[in-house]
């Protein structure tokens, strides 16, 4: 499997979620087992790319190869500085948003709402092309199956991207009408992987190792991509490909293993947020230590419990406390009933990006 000239380890992805997939989690992905992650959404308006989130979001230091960087935008030569801006600044892989759901972000013309506009969703693809192809970068694009269910016109734009140079695309197998709700449909998937000859990556409820063999089986797409699934369960990666490779099911991480995953997370997560009391670093870090602990035994009460604390170094020893405790009566990590984040709570991680 590779994108352009890039080759990958795997075909098993770690889709770009604003308000998640920070360079942090995209680390964590990758160290387990994920082949490739792809960054928050980046804004193509330039009197954003200063702010402290932007920055954030723009800093690669350390991060594993292959660095692919997702922006979003309805300009079309807006777009093609934001893919020279981030490849300035370490990006090796351009991602196209045309698959975010949000709101706020669709109420801009951006996002999923591009798939309403296909002259101007072309234009901004054939944009982005000419920045990046001199400069040896491949660009992706992200896509739903349509606005609506009565415009379901992922293959007609998958054509006329691929035929203007984009690399790869992958398609969540939802409209955009449709957020989170319901299930992801995999036949517009196949449409897609049977009209192109570039690679096509199947997105949207795979959830276990199962779900990612029957998508791949039945789509023929050359990737998947696994989004809310992973969130609090990063190791989901390796579990697939422990499955793919042997049919047999890989056993549950040790408590303690999962405890030394989520405490390198947060000191990772601190690093780039900071460890200030109250700041930045320990409001974020409450997601995620929500969505590491909201399925297990007691995991909800201390999520309640651990929302309360105002200082990195408490939320530390929080975690590592009542992962000892839980390491006395469970030496494997329970099996979590299912966590996926829902809409609401998706929804506005996405809408937060595009302010």
């Amino acid at each position: 499997m590779q994108i352009g000239h890039i080759p990958l380890p795997n075909r098993l992805f770690a889709a770009p979620m604003a308000g998640v997939t920070d360079r942090p989690f995209r680390q964590l992905c990758k160290r387990l087992g994920a082949g490739y992650a792809v960054s928050e959404m980046v804004t193509s308006r330039k009197d954003l790319w200063n702010s402290l989130k932007t920055s954030r979001r723009a800093n690669h230091e350390g991060e594993v190869a292959p660095i692919a960087v997702q922006i979003a935008g309805t300009d079309a030569q807006m777009m093609g500085e934001a893919a020279a801006w981030n490849i300035d600044r370490g990006a090796q892989i351009i991602d196209i948003n045309m698959g975010c759901p949000a709101k706020k972000v669709c109420n801009k013309w951006a996002g999923s709402a591009l798939m309403q506009d296909e002259p101007l969703a072309l234009e901004i693809i054939e944009a982005v092309v000419a920045v990046c192809a001199p400069r040896n970068v491949p660009v992706t694009l992200k896509m739903r199956t349509g606005w609506c269910d009565a415009e379901r016109n992922a293959v007609r734009i998958a054509r006329a991207a691929e035929g203007a140079g984009i690399a790869m695309v992958t398609v969540h197998g939802r409209t955009r009408e449709q957020g989170y709700k319901g299930f992801a449909e995999y036949d517009t998937v196949s449409a897609v992987k049977a009209a192109l000859r570039i690679p096509v990556v199947a997105n949207g409820d795979i959830d276990s190792p199962e779900k990612a063999r029957d998508v791949l089986a039945s789509t023929g797409a050359d990737a998947i991509m696994i989004g809310r699934a992973a969130q609090g369960r990063p190791w989901i990666f390796r579990e697939i490909a422990h499955f793919t490779d042997t049919g047999a099911h890989l056993a549950a991480p040790e408590v303690a293993q999962a405890k030394s995953w989520l405490l390198e997370h947060l000191h990772d997560h601190y690093g780039l947020y900071g460890w200030d009391d109250d700041g930045a670093g320990v409001r974020s870090a409450r997601k995620h230590i929500g969505w590491a602990v909201r399925a297990l035994p007691g995991g909800e009460a201390f999520r309640a419990r651990m929302n309360l604390l105002e200082s990195c170094e408490t939320q530390v020893r929080a975690v590592t406390d009542w992962f000892d405790a839980l390491a006395d009566t469970h030496r494997l990590l329970p099996r979590a009933a299912d966590s996926r984040i829902d809409e609401q709570e998706a929804g506005t991680e996405e809408e937060s990006a595009f302010a």
